[in-house]
């Protein structure tokens, strides 16, 4: 479609930063802070976005300024034309990371902090001392969010994500299957473990969210059947030590199982059930799709995971 360009340059396009920085803050006077403008011009661009697009945009409520279901359909479209705007006139289109300094926050399950965590902190402190990292602890409809919101540059994440939207750019990471993880000194079994003994021993179950049912779950109730669960917690770290420490077992990804069983002298078997492939994905917002750094920490990311993949790979196991 041809551009209008006598209707477009009617449109002060400063207002879309304004928008952006008000969907952003849900607050007038965040907003401004975060533009560097004062209140009352921050109010006065409010009051002409209103007008441009016909809308509220902003209503005050009791948890103060809220989004019109208009201004939620904007955020998205303004965020990525900024973003592309911001491309084209900037001076930065390519992103040495020899000399380059900056900060990329990160939204990741701790197991795949475990698993690539090391490795990428030692090639970026070769490669690129300039770079720092912060890792946030996000999974889910969260991690969408706070990658929406610009809290976050990048996630990474286990699951269908099917809240995604086409703004969502999603690269996957790894597959992975399941393995059962228990100290053979506590639990006198031997693998392959049966059917009989994994829904009679008490599991440890490793879940990001509420409630009290995984994937296991789900496969043991198509067969008429359930396990008896000893302990939840959300973080994968502490399983190991869980395991370690009594008589119980836990289904867990099979590399980190692996991983853990080899530092920790735990035994492994397949399960005595079917269960889904396990997908990793790397996600990000399609307003930083052609960013130079994040082009460059995404496929540093890959090329690390992979490398990781590889040693494993080519490292025979220990026996049990």
């Amino acid at each position: 479609m041809p551009i209008d360009h006598i209707n477009l340059s009617r449109v002060d396009l400063n207002l879309l930063v304004a928008l952006d920085a008000l969907l952003t803050e849900r607050s007038v006077t965040k907003a401004a802070a975060r533009i560097g403008i004062g209140q009352s011009a921050m109010s006065h661009n409010l009051a002409r976005l209103r007008d441009l697009f016909g809308d509220e945009l902003m209503t005050r409520g009791p948890g103060g300024m809220q989004p019109t279901p208009r201004a939620l359909a904007l955020a998205d479209p303004v965020r990525i034309a900024l973003a592309q705007i911001e491309t084209l006139v900037s001076r930065e289109d390519t992103f040495d990371p020899a000399t380059a300094d900056r900060i990329f926050r990160i939204g990741l399950p701790d197991s795949t902090e475990v698993l690539i965590g090391p490795a990428l902190l030692a090639y970026v402190c070769e490669h690129a001392p300039g770079i720092r990292f912060r890792f946030y602890a996000a999974e889910g409809q969260g991690l969408l969010d706070d990658l929406d919101a610009d809290r976050l540059d990048l996630g990474i994440g286990v699951g269908a994500f099917a809240g995604g939207q086409v703004h969502h750019k999603r690269r996957l990471l790894a597959t992975d299957s399941y393995l059962v993880m228990f100290n053979a000194e506590k639990v006198p079994i031997k693998p392959p473990i049966t059917l009989e003994d994994y829904v009679r021993l008490p599991h440890v179950l490793t879940s990001l969210r509420r409630g009290e049912r995984g994937v296991v779950d789900e496969e043991l109730e198509k067969l008429g059947l359930s396990r008896k669960l000893a302990l939840v917690t959300p973080r994968f770290i502490a399983v190991p030590f869980l395991v370690a420490g009594a008589a119980v077992i836990s289904t867990m990804h099979a590399r980190l199982a692996s991983y853990f069983a080899e530092e920790l002298g735990l035994s492994l078997s397949p399960p005595p059930i079917d269960l889904p492939e396990l997908r990793t994905s790397v996600l990000w917002h399609a307003s930083y799709d052609k960013d130079p750094a994040h082009i460059w920490l995404r496929d540093t990311i890959f090329r690390v995971a992979a490398e990781v993949r590889e040693k494993k790979a080519a490292k025979p196991p220990k026996a049990r």
